[in-house]
C-alpha cells in the first residue's frame, strides 16, 4: 500500500471521527435542551397567561373596581389517584382587584398514605393573564394518610387591567380548573422537596 494511500486513508478516518463527535454533541445538546423546554415553557406561560395559565401575585391589587365578576370553581382527578376532590364552594362573585379566598377539600380514599400534585388553568383561556393566584396549594406535593380529608385555600384576584384589553373586557364568568395527579411513591415525593403538611402557598 503507497504511502499516499494511507494519508488519504487516515484523513478519511479523521473525517468520520469529527462527524460522529459532532452528532453525538448534536444529540447532547437537543436532550439538554429538551429538559430545559419544560421549565421554559411554564415560565413562559405564567408571564404571558397563555393557555390560561393564571399569575402569580405578591400581594392584594392596587385598586378595586366597582364591576362584579363570577368565578366558578372546577376539580378533577386523574386516574391512577385515589381521591375525592371537589370545591367547597362552586361559585363565587367578587369585585374586580377585590382579593377572594376559596378552598377546595380532598380526601384519600385509599388504606395507605398517596401523595398527589395539582395542575390548573382557566377559562376563557384570554383570562389568565388577569387571573392572579398570592397563594395556592398548585405544583406543591401534597401527602394525605389513610383516610384523611384537608381544606386546600386559593387565594386570588382579577387584575382590573383585564377591563382594558379588548378581548377581556366583556368577560364576565371565569372557571378556575384544578386536576390532581398521582406521585407514584413517596422517594419522588421526598426528591421534589414535598411537605408532609398540604401547602397553602
Amino acid at each position: 500500500m503507497s504511502k499516499g494511500h494511507n494519508i488519504r486513508d487516515e484523513k478519511s478516518e479523521g473525517r468520520h471521527k469529527t462527524v460522529a463527535l459532532s452528532l453525538v454533541g448534536v444529540v447532547i445538546l437537543m436532550t439538554g435542551l429538551s429538559f430545559a423546554a419544560v421549565p421554559a415553557y411554564q415560565l413562559f406561560c405564567q408571564v404571558t397567561g397563555y393557555g390560561g395559565t393564571t399569575q402569580k401575585a405578591s400581594g392584594p391589587a392596587d385598586r378595586i373596581v366597582d364591576r362584579k365578576i363570577t368565578v366558578r370553581f372546577d376539580a378533577n382527578i386523574a386516574p391512577g389517584l385515589n381521591w375525592e376532590f371537589t370545591p367547597v364552594q362552586r361559585t363565587v362573585e367578587i369585585k374586580i382587584g377585590d382579593s377572594s379566598l376559596a378552598f377546595y377539600k380532598a380526601t384519600n380514599k385509599a388504606g395507605s398514605d398517596t401523595w398527589g400534585t395539582a395542575s390548573f388553568n382557566v377559562t376563557p383561556e384570554s383570562a389568565g393573564a388577569y387571573f392572579n393566584k398570592v397563594a395556592c396549594f398548585c405544583f406543591t406535593e401534597q401527602k394525605l394518610t389513610a383516610g384523611q380529608t384537608v381544606d386546600m385555600p386559593v387565594d386570588f384576584y382579577i387584575d382590573p387591567a383585564i377591563l382594558d384589553d379588548p378581548d377581556t373586557k366583556s368577560i364576565k364568568e371565569i372557571t378556575l380548573s384544578y386536576t390532581f395527579f398521582a406521585i407514584e411513591d413517596e422517594k419522588s415525593a421526598e426528591a421534589t422537596g414535598q411537605s408532609d403538611k398540604p401547602s397553602g402557598t
